[in-house]
């Protein structure tokens, strides 16, 4: 052994001894500083492993009925979600799962090996809570469970093109549902929690945010009596074979829409019929031209001249009329009628000179007035304007045609509207789809003089000899018109597609409801308005008002007749009076007509 390895140094032991003393207490300091003073970063570090912020489920608001019954509700369903990296190791335990989520072991192998770079993905959206159990029962490394709320819809398809659906993510996608999404939708909530490390949730430790609840939506829909509506038309469809068929039932008071349906119609509950053209409200985005329908309008437009009474009669012979080189028909020559039988015959000649015998822009601010050519404004996602030509393009044969209803277009919920006027006394009332506290007034459109007289003239139409006695209701008065459309075509018009149409006001004593049936294309024998739609009518209202609790009109009760024919200005075709307030702009002047009534054989 050296002299050197036998050298003891007490200074070089003391220096040894100092820098472990430093050591040590450099450590102890940091320990102190790490748990005690600066904590904040090994609580991040924690928290980054085992504190998640989740979101916390919103219900969305519910869609009731006039009389508070559901039509949309949300219930709590569970979604399944996995984690693939950490789900992957219990390969061998997918089998369980193929009876439970419908998913055989090589798809969901497929599913997670292709998606190994994520740390959320579904499963399964929506599954049942009892479902929702049994999978968690399994106890798999990496499969989780979620609360959330699902759509349900209690009427199913009787209510479906009002309400509309929602997708998965609960975002309103038709309907109402669309169009009130932002008022219906609510919003999430937040919240931190402690996860352990296979993802599961061992505490709660704040709350974020809390939830909103969507607001809830009221209607004026009635649920029985859109159920009553729905079972008529969809038979009504059925029994024609037709392509399709709406109906639109308000009450006229007010405008509310009571009744809304379609046919085809869907399931909202069941996402493999939410296909095609079956989504759509037909009754405020399909327009068709309203035909004979409109007929009702033309007389009140004459009437508010001055220049016609009821009783004036008008030369339709020989149930031709030449305009330029086109030819107006009827079905057969009517002869000399009153302007009642106009609209009892459905006389397209008689209409035609009615219409020819006033100015353009008068009539044009009638049907303008009444809406044609204007959306409703009911908020309805996707409603129709309909379409209303300027007059200024008219020509005699564009007026002609215009007065018994082609080249216009309308939707029934427009049609509807127009008739509340009839059936009011000249106020034109605006639908109502959503109960709010603000409506929109009546405005007037014509005298209560002239609204009362086509009323009277339109009860002709549902009797024994008029075109639509299927439309009768035992115990009540109606009135109503019938239209059968043809379609048009590429070059023109179809010779064997049309749309057959009703249009009731009910009862007519003291009107309470307007309703509008259209049957697209009938594939039977029978194609007329007052054949396939009428009955319609009959069927609904039969069960409806006494649902409303509408007395019957009594029998020796009549409504009060208009009988013009003592003023003697009106004998010898002047003009009585001035128009009373209405569509009419301005007061009637001598040479405001660019042809006289006697140039249509128009006799007093």
């Amino acid at each position: 052994m050296s002299a050197r390895n036998k050298t003891y140094s007490p200074a070089r032991s003391g220096f040894v001894l100092c820098l472990m003393s430093l050591a040590a207490l450099g450590l102890l300091w940091r320990a102190v500083d790490l748990q005690l003073i600066d904590k904040t970063f090994l609580q991040r570090q924690g928290d980054a492993r085992f504190l998640r912020v989740v979101s916390s489920p919103a219900h969305r608001g519910r869609i009731l009925d006039r009389h508070g019954e559901s039509l949309a509700v949300s219930t709590p369903v569970d979604s399944i979600w996995v984690c693939p990296p950490t789900f992957v190791t219990e390969r061998h335990r997918w089998g369980l799962l193929e009876p439970l989520l419908g998913l055989d072991e090589a798809a969901l192998e497929r599913l997670i090996l292709d998606r190994m770079d994520r740390e959320f993905l579904y499963l399964k959206r929506h599954v049942a809570p009892g479902l929702a159990d049994r999978i968690a029962e399994l106890s798999l490394r990496g499969l989780h469970r979620q609360r959330e709320y699902r759509r349900y819809y209690p009427s199913g398809e009787v209510a479906a093109h009002v309400v509309g659906f929602t997708n998965v993510d609960d975002v309103g996608q038709e309907g109402l549902e669309l169009g009130f999404d932002d008022r219906l939708r609510g919003v999430q909530g937040s919240k931190r929690v402690i996860r352990d490390r296979l993802g599961r949730t061992v505490e709660d430790v704040e709350r974020i945010s809390a939830p909103r609840s969507g607001r809830d939506l009221v209607v004026t829909i009635d649920r029985r009596i859109q159920y009553v509506a729905h079972r008529a038309l969809k038979s009504a469809v059925k029994r024609h074979r037709a392509k399709s068929g709406s109906i639109v039932v308000l009450d006229s008071r007010s405008g509310d829409v009571l009744a809304m349906a379609n046919d085809p119609a869907y399931n909202p509950n069941n996402g493999a019929e939410r296909t095609g053209e079956r989504f759509r409200n037909r009754a405020v985005t399909d327009v068709f031209e309203p035909g004979s329908t409109v007929k009702p309008f033309i007389v009140a437009a004459a009437l508010e001249t001055g220049w016609v009474v009821p009783e004036t009669r008008l030369d339709t012979r020989p149930g031709l009329f030449r305009v330029g080189k086109y030819t107006v028909r009827d079905l057969r020559n009517y002869g000399v009628i009153d302007i009642r039988s106009v609209l009892k015959k459905s006389s397209n000649v008689g209409a035609s000179k009615l219409g020819l015998s006033m100015p353009p822009g008068r009539l044009w601010r009638l049907l303008s007035g009444l809406g044609f050519g204007n959306a409703t404004d009911i908020h309805f996602p996707g409603e129709a304007r309909g379409m209303l030509p300027s007059y200024h393009d008219w020509g005699e044969i564009h007026q002609a045609t215009l007065s018994f209803g082609y080249g216009l277009s309308v939707t029934p919920l427009q049609l509807a509207r127009a008739y509340t006027a009839i059936a009011t006394g000249g106020w034109l009332h605006s639908p109502t789809l959503v109960q709010t506290r603000e409506r929109v007034p009546a405005r007037r459109i014509m005298s209560e003089r002239t609204a009362l007289a086509v009323r009277n003239m339109l009860e002709a139409v549902v009797a024994r000899d008029g075109t639509a006695p299927k439309a009768h209701v035992p115990g009540y008065r109606v009135a109503g018109k019938t239209g059968t459309v043809r379609k048009p075509i590429p070059g023109g018009y179809a010779d064997d597609r049309y749309v057959a149409a009703f249009v009731g006001i009910i009862p007519a004593s003291a009107p309470r409801l307007v309703a509008v049936i259209t049957i697209d294309e009938p594939r039977g024998k029978e194609y007329y308005g007052g054949d396939v739609a009428a009955p319609v009518f009959t069927e609904v209202m039969s069960s409806t008002l006494p649902l409303l609790g509408v007395a019957p009109d009594e029998p020796t009760l009549l409504a009060k007749r208009i009988d013009l024919s003592e003023d003697p200005a009106v004998l010898t075709g002047a003009p009585s009076r001035r128009p009373e307030p209405g569509f009419v702009e301005a007061a009637w002047q001598p040479g405001d007509f660019n042809r006289g009534p006697e140039q249509w054989n128009l006799a007093p």
